[in-house]
């Protein structure tokens, strides 16, 4: 996956509450393991018309919003199903961070282990994001931190696991994968001092 260490991006801003799974990518089109290619699908029934064609009223589809990377949402976005291709869907739409004053657990879990930022912020705060659309943030990974163009700025939650594999764009696995010498060099050591033990003499064999 890709790293993230800042981001600076205009927010594109969601305000409905309880954003959840099936409408950020809708469930008939889970028929795929394939991550390129989901973004056309990402909020399918919010940004196309019963005809079929573009919503003008919608957020994505507005020239505006065009290359913003950060989506302001209101309260428990990505509740709902479980589904990996929810955050898949996001990063393919070109979002990298999503801000709110909760996010659903399994999303986030979710969200982290493919690259996607999620950040909660007190509710205060995300309100007055919802109403300054378009607005341009900084967010520092390795700060854990969000600012604003008036140089305010806080701090948002992050485990320390997630922030390493976000600054060195690793997943779980990737992240393992990475220790692979540290794990062989350890498993010598154990086997070393296992053969050390049994070569022991007697007397400190009975001694122990």
């Amino acid at each position: 996956m890709e790293s993230i260490r800042t981001l600076v991006s205009r927010t594109v801003v969601l305000r409905e509450r309880n954003i959840d799974t099936d409408q950020i990518i809708p469930a008939r089109f889970l028929t795929t393991t394939e991550r390129k290619g989901l973004g056309k699908y990402a909020f399918h029934d919010w940004r196309a018309l019963p005809d079929g064609s573009p919503n003008p009223e919608f957020p994505f589809n507005r020239p505006e919003n065009a290359g913003a990377h950060i989506i302001v949402a209101g309260r428990n976005f990505g509740c709902g199903s479980s589904r990996e291709h929810a955050p898949w869907a996001l990063l393919d739409l070109g979002v990298r961070a999503v801000i709110s004053s909760e996010i659903a657990d399994i999303f986030r879990s979710n969200a982290l282990k493919n690259g996607l930022l999620p950040i909660v912020l007190d509710e205060a705060i995300v309100d007055g994001l919802l109403e300054q659309p378009g607005i341009e943030l900084a967010i520092d990974v390795a700060t854990r931190s969000v600012t604003l163009p008036d140089g305010r700025s806080f701090q948002f939650p992050l485990d320390s696991f997630a922030q390493t594999c976000l600054l060195e764009g690793v997943d779980q696995l990737g992240y393992l994968l990475k220790q692979t010498d540290a794990i062989a060099a350890y498993e010598q050591s154990r086997f070393a001092q296992a053969n050390a033990q049994n070569n022991a003499t007697p007397e400190l064999q009975h001694a122990r």
